[in-house]
């Protein structure tokens, strides 16, 4: 069988000619959790750009998982150079606008969000559980990356050390629960750390009603403090998937003591600790601005925090323009033992 996926056409024209390498890794790890090896091809049709693959037929839980991809607009069956469309299932846990309605200056796009979290849960030791992963964003800001990850029906954890970003966060998921009638709950609370406590707001939901009352439900964590401390969340059970969009520039700095750290001296910091609350066959997703971190610093800081970097080819050359001051780069790595990985 041949299936044609269009892909959207991105409003942002300097992303846009980035965005088939992108959909491919994607793809590529999708088609892996299925078990699938099959060829990605790009092909142009009326306009519009397509990722092609010739294998098996495909179930319908199958196309309904593939639907979930970040940049796919519609799938179809190829014959005869004629496409017929794909009915195609409503596939998210959450509505797909929960974070997508937040907007802010410096917002990483929901659907680069999306494609960094399918690559990296299809591609993790996890990826056929059927228990709800859980997602960690150690630097989450204001929680694009956990809405994400709500939306794909994971628990979600999201640290940052921005009280007012924690604050918007929390405030606009609680305001989204209600606008959109949805069982819930809403605790506050803090863990100790040391000789001070991290404040935590937790949300306990669930798709419907029936679903909330049976206990089939999911949560999402906010916590304002340093990343250095996320082992103080994990306490009960590790993370499946870290997705990091790591500080652009000077305004974005992290802090070491009082004064801006480097870069680089950040992620020698913070990598064995984000490590130490990812679950073996995790992955961890980082994207960057490699005109402030260079690429090669980043490998070189996950190699020696002890990550595996993938072998597969798909997955380097992912650098791509987002706008005159960002040349972002993205980068998988996994916490395996094994020799080679994917």
């Amino acid at each position: 069988m041949v299936y044609s996926f269009e892909l959207i056409k991105h409003a942002n024209i300097r992303y846009r000619d980035s965005l088939v390498v992108l959909s491919r890794c994607e793809l590529f790890a999708m088609l892996f959790r299925l078990g699938i090896s099959a060829e990605i091809r790009e092909e142009s049709m009326g306009g519009s750009r397509f990722l092609t693959i010739d294998c098996r037929e495909l179930s319908d839980s199958e196309i309904a998982f593939l639907s979930g991809h970040s940049s796919f607009v519609f799938m179809a069956e190829k014959t005869n150079g004629l496409l017929r469309p794909l009915p195609v299932p409503d596939s998210g846990y959450l509505p797909e606008d929960l974070p997508e309605v937040l907007k802010y200056k410096g917002k990483t796009s929901a659907s680069f969000t999306r494609m960094m979290i399918n690559t990296a849960s299809s591609l993790s030791g996890f990826r056929h559980s059927e228990t709800p992963l859980i997602f960690f964003d150690p630097v989450c800001g204001k929680g694009t990356g956990c809405f994400c990850a709500a939306e794909a029906g994971m628990n979600a954890v999201g640290l940052d050390l921005d009280k007012k970003d924690i604050r918007e966060a929390s405030d606009y998921f609680s305001r989204y629960l209600k606008l959109h009638k949805l069982k819930h709950e809403q605790h506050d609370r803090s863990e100790t750390v040391s000789r001070h406590s991290l404040p935590l707001t937790e949300f306990i939901f669930a798709d419907t009603k029936e679903h909330f009352r049976s206990g089939d439900t999911r949560f999402l964590r906010f916590s304002c403090g340093d990343t250095m401390e996320s082992p103080v969340l994990f306490r009960k059970g590790k993370a499946h998937i870290i997705a990091a969009d790591l500080p652009y520039g000077v305004q974005h700095a992290p802090q070491s003591g009082s004064r801006p750290d480097s870069l680089q001296h950040f992620l020698s910091r913070v990598l064995p600790v984000w490590k130490s609350v990812l679950a073996p066959g995790g992955v961890i997703a980082l994207s960057f601005n490699t005109l402030t971190l260079p690429s090669a610093d980043v490998r070189e800081a996950l190699t020696h925090a002890g990550f595996k970097l993938p072998d597969n080819d798909i997955f380097l050359g992912l650098k791509h323009d987002v706008e005159q001051a960002v040349v972002r780069d993205l980068i998988f790595a996994f916490n395996s033992e094994e020799e080679s990985v994917i």
